[in-house]
């Protein structure tokens, strides 16, 4: 029972403090010429920051754009769940039928594990709903500060899920990141670009990462462990619950008037962007497997810092110098945390156990 307790707990501070297990981490590094990894890592990272901001642009298009119209932001996210989870089923065909062309598990729609994903599932539909919400209410410059409380909200669920305390330079590294969040928020208000209804949603967009990592490692044993399962059970789940809230608020009788609902060039960008949302998934997976889970925190950092700096250009705004202190109070409190936790991990790593030693001479 406690050994069961232990494991669970385990898998929550990983869940939480975005690590995994170092074991098997950099596995055949050294088989390989340094100059091929090398080109590899700068492949894989490339694919993984075009894939991304790729992304938050197209998204922002569709959920706000002054030539598309069109406000159903909830159908957006439903469609592009859809495209995800017909590409993990057509994927499954695929490898099915043609053995070796592919690594894909075989999927087959079992409503018992359905259910037992259905919380992560609720939470999920939160996390990518407050996401898009928050991307439509305020600019893709101040997106990431939006949603930057990711960490804190991290530490503060270590801390009631787990009784963990944090570190004290973990803890100053979170007080950078609400200084620069509240900075950013004081900013847009003096600008008159600030949007409370969007910053809220990416509070709780915010909340629902943290919450999706725990959840997730919670119910892989229910999916064999396999991430691929897990998206496509996610995503139909997702579909599902997604229907009443299209009917609840009104979205349907919008896209029905909606101009532009039998234009080959919005169905285009509509998939696009499950194709985007799909592949997201992979390149992050990817990029966690070429390098690690703490360099791909630090990837993720900076290119949230290039993201807003083609925001900026890109939509032609003016920003303040504090406004630019702000972003690089969050960026810099992330990219340090990121680095206080990995050291301290590698450091209870080297540390001598000699109470287990002791133990384990006494029982033999």
């Amino acid at each position: 029972m406690n050994r069961a307790s232990l494991k669970r707990s385990k898998i929550l501070h990983m869940a939480l403090m975005g690590t995994s297990d170092p074991s098997g981490e950099a596995e055949a590094s050294h088989e390989k010429p340094f100059v091929l990894r090398a080109l590899q890592i700068a492949l894989v990272v490339s694919l993984y920051w075009v894939t991304s901001i790729s992304m938050v642009f197209l998204n922002k298009y569709l959920l706000d754009s002054p030539s598309l119209q069109l406000d159903t932001p909830i159908f957006v996210t439903f469609y592009q769940c859809l495209v995800t989870a017909l590409l993990c089923k057509g994927l499954s065909s695929l490898a099915t039928c043609c053995p070796g062309t592919m690594d894909f598990p075989t999927l087959r729609l079992d409503l018992r594990v359905a259910r037992s994903i259905l919380p992560l599932s609720v939470v999920f539909i939160g996390m990518i709903t407050f996401n898009n919400l928050s991307l439509k209410y305020v600019g893709v410059a101040f997106y990431n500060v939006g949603r930057s409380l990711t960490t804190v909200f991290n530490v503060l669920l270590s801390y009631l899920l787990l009784k963990q305390t944090t570190s004290f330079y973990a803890l100053l590294t979170c007080s950078i990141i609400i200084g620069g969040f509240w900075l950013g928020v004081d900013q847009e208000g003096a600008e008159g670009t600030l949007s409370w209804t969007g910053t809220l949603f990416g509070v709780l967009a915010s909340l629902c990462v943290s919450l999706n990592a725990i959840y997730t490692k919670k119910v892989l044993p229910a999916v064999d462990g396999s991430i691929w399962r897990l998206t496509f059970y996610n995503n139909v789940n997702a579909c599902v619950l997604f229907l009443p809230l299209l009917l609840l608020l009104g979205e349907l009788p919008a896209l029905y008037n909606f101009p532009q609902l039998g234009s080959a060039h919005f169905w285009g960008m509509m998939t696009l962007g499950g194709l985007l949302g799909f592949a997201i998934g992979y390149v992050t997976g990817l990029q966690i497997k070429f390098t690690s889970p703490l360099t791909h925190n630090v990837s993720g950092t900076a290119k949230a810092c290039a993201q807003t700096v083609l925001a900026v250009l890109y939509y032609e705004e003016t920003k303040s110098f504090l406004w630019w202190v702000s972003n690089m109070m969050v960026l810099g409190g992330s990219s340090a945390y990121t680095w206080v936790r990995g050291w301290e991990m590698k450091k209870t790593e080297e540390e001598p156990r000699p109470k287990e030693d002791e133990k384990s001479n006494v029982e033999v």
